[in-house]
């Protein structure tokens, strides 16, 4: 792989914030158009390089925290928690009727009267579902700045991103100036981007005229208003290029070790989706790697490894909770959509020159030997050693956890479930290494307790979409 130091900071949170998009139910390039958006806000404001560094990430990462609660949201409304992520940012939910309506419209859309009753019954019952929701995904992302080195007030204005200049917002009800200016860019900003992405400019300025005041500080109002005849300005959102308003003096570049920081944090992110997969990234990583220092991985080799299988899963933040929890068999729709995740994190790394050994890497853990696997029905000499390997360590580690289908199985009945599928679908060397791997923690006394082993099995039903 190229020197990764030539990897501008700002192109590689802008392709991960793609993921973000995804996860919020927003088209490509939602986070990106709203920097675009905030930034032309804070030019009209004149404000300092140092303010406009804090916001220009701040409104990249502003969605951070966003898989934090998409399994509340789903399994609390009976829906898909992208939709109704999405169709939320289109409503007034301070307002009680508003909120009211599309709680009634989004509910199991496809329960029957009584199921949806219950739906709303629960919401009900929970009290302050939309306090909880916003704080959850607030909190966790204005966490995951400042892990990935950005300032307090980057983080900040994450954590109060969803706070309202007249105090109804969410979820502390801060009011007017005790919100940070940068969260309160942040707000208009997004909300400006979805009205516009859905129903055109004068939309989106007549919804921010009508809630200046409310939801937003009338001074950022009034300075949308001066770009708002701006053609040139808006027709730049149909391809934002958020390198274009980067602060000059400001230029940051991921060298290796913020590199590993940020694919660290987005690991975490992606775990965050599913209770389901909780720690299953960093767990992968941990087997893979082992699995590649007993094979001689060098160092670079490991690295690489390393942020395959960390991000290896980047694209499940596009599918629904729905789907990943689901506990019984998917329809066809769904395991088609489920196959397809993998292609989000080769499009999303692979935009990267710099980046398309680790976008192959990490896009190729469902594929198999014999071409039997997915998105690409890649075989034999196409899946490189770290692929196959990557491979191995997703498939052992998804046994020995518990899914909402099945339960873990223990180390030793995994191995029987893989052992008929190595040398046709899985790599024998791989597989050797991984069995290597767990005598050297039985002997070092970290794997204890486990259970006598099942009968060896084919792959029970879904297990390639752990």
């Amino acid at each position: 792989m190229a020197d990764s130091r030539e990897i501008a900071l700002s192109e590689l949170i802008a392709a991960l914030s793609r993921a973000l998009d995804s996860a919020e139910g927003e088209p490509p390039g939602h986070a990106a158009r709203s920097c675009l958006i905030g930034m032309r806000i804070a030019n009209e404001l004149e404000l300092d390089l140092d303010t406009r560094s804090d916001l220009f990430y701040a409104l990249l990462l502003k969605d951070a925290g966003c898989s934090a609660n998409a399994a509340h949201m789903a399994a609390l409304f009976g829906a898909d928690d992208q939709v109704a992520k999405h169709t939320s940012k289109l409503v007034n939910w301070a307002r009680p009727l508003d909120a009211l309506v599309w709680s009634v419209r989004t509910v199991a859309p496809d329960g029957s009267l009584s199921a949806r009753a219950e739906r709303l019954r629960a919401i009900r019952d929970e009290g302050e579902v939309t306090r909880s929701l916003m704080e959850a995904r607030c909190h966790r992302g204005a966490e995951i700045a400042l892990k990935l080195g950005f300032s307090q007030a980057t983080a900040e204005a994450i954590r109060a991103l969803d706070e309202h200049w007249d105090g109804h917002g969410q979820p502390l009800g801060l009011r007017g100036t005790e919100i940070p200016l940068g969260a309160r860019i942040l707000c208009l900003a997004q909300t400006v981007e979805v009205f516009h992405a859905a129903r055109g400019l004068a939309v989106a300025y007549r919804v921010a005229a009508r809630r200046s005041g409310e939801w937003f500080d009338p001074a950022l109002v009034e300075a949308l208003r001066a770009f708002r005849s701006d053609r040139r300005f808006w027709a730049s959102l149909i391809e934002p290029d958020v390198s274009a308003v980067e602060p000059p003096d400001r230029r940051l570049i991921a060298d290796q070790s913020r590199l590993d920081h940020i694919v660290e944090a987005f690991a975490g992110v992606i775990d965050a989706k599913s209770p389901w997969t909780h720690e299953h990234s960093h767990r992968v990583c941990a087997i893979a790697v082992g699995i590649g220092s007993l094979m001689g991985f060098d160092e670079p080799g490991l690295r690489e490894l390393r942020r395959a299988a960390l991000l290896h899963d980047l694209g499940k933040l596009s599918i629904s909770n729905r789907t990943l929890d689901k506990p019984g068999p998917l329809t066809d729709a769904e395991r088609a959509r489920f196959r397809e995740h993998p292609l989000l994190a080769e499009h999303i790394l692979g935009q990267m020159a710099n980046l398309q050994m680790l976008a192959a890497v990490a896009s190729a853990h469902h594929e198999r030997l014999d071409g039997s696997g997915y998105p690409r029905g890649l075989a034999g000499a196409e899946l490189t050693m770290p692929m196959r390997v990557l491979a191995v360590a997703d498939v052992y580690e998804a046994l020995v956890s518990d899914r909402p289908y099945r339960a873990a199985y223990p180390a030793d009945a995994a191995l029987e479930v893989m052992r008929p599928d190595v040398p046709l679908r899985l790599d024998p060397d791989a597989f050797a290494a991984l069995e290597a791997l767990l005598e050297d923690r039985v002997a070092a006394g970290q794997l204890t307790g486990q259970q006598p082993s099942l009968p060896p099995a084919r792959y029970p039903k879904r297990l390639d979409q752990a």
